[in-house]
């Protein structure tokens, strides 16, 4: 961890004299930058994925009209069908995955007093007037939410809402897509269907996996939980997040246009 906390230093050092005492914080986002770049491949990859999936859902809604009552060889016919296709169903998680562990050693580095055997000197950096390894219960106790440290974490919160607001734009704009594809392939298979087996051919098209109408509901307001993250964590790590949020979710509507 102390190669990290030295990188870290440099590189804030480097910047100290365009951010003065907010050098640090200026540091990691540079990081986080850098850490985006290095998984922007992945995230290109898992939008191809994404696209190519998306044009299996008349296919998947088949799969289900036909195996809807018998999970297991749907689970199959599913997994067959994205091997054929060359389609990875985790495609789409790996770039968050990769980048969890940049997460959890900023998360270190700014909880601790010491690093390597000597006094953590990344502890007395600032983000304006808000101390990188604090939290915003320290904020709260020390001025209040509109004191100086308060403020930038209203900044911060400010900023997950607004990029929370876009994600969720986004993320109901390519569920719909998705279901309009689902749906046509489901009416198309539904349609060779006749006679006495017409009733559980409409029965085996609407099955649905456990959970998934919740789950569906739910994913959309997904990047509001990253508020929840910034107010507990330290605001470095709070910092990394908020930043590779931003990061994301331009890329991917970049890369979904």
């Amino acid at each position: 961890m102390s190669v990290f906390a030295n990188l870290v230093g440099q590189l804030a050092d480097l910047l100290q004299p365009l951010f003065g005492l907010s050098a640090a914080a200026a540091a990691i986002v540079l990081f986080t930058a850098f850490v985006r770049l290095l998984v922007h491949p992945l995230s290109r990859a898992a939008a191809r994925g994404q696209r190519a999936r998306a044009r299996l859902q008349p296919r998947i809604a088949e799969l289900r009209r036909r195996h809807g009552r018998d999970p297991e060889r749907l689970q199959r016919a599913l997994l067959d069908l994205h091997t054929r296709e060359k389609v990875s169903p985790l495609a789409g998680i790996l770039p968050s995955l990769l980048q969890l562990p940049a997460f959890f050693v900023l998360f270190y580095l700014f909880s601790n007093a010491t690093i390597g055997g000597r006094p953590n000197e990344l502890l007395g950096h600032e983000l304006f007037a808000a101390p990188l390894g604090g939290r915003w219960a320290d904020a709260l106790a020390g001025g209040g939410p509109f004191d100086g440290a308060g403020l930038v974490y209203v900044g911060l919160f400010a900023v997950v809402v607004a990029v929370a607001a876009f994600s969720y734009r986004l993320t109901r704009r390519s569920m719909a897509a998705h279901s309009v594809l689902a749906a046509t392939g489901a009416g198309t298979g539904a349609g060779t269907r006749t006679g006495t087996g017409g009733r559980g051919g409409r029965d085996a098209g609407q099955a649905e996996v456990p959970g998934m109408k919740a789950a569906v509901k739910v994913m959309p307001f997904l990047s509001f939980f990253t508020l929840v993250t910034v107010a507990v964590v330290p605001l470095a790590a709070a910092l990394y997040v908020v930043t590779s949020m931003a990061w994301g979710v331009v890329e991917r509507a970049a890369l979904h246009r």
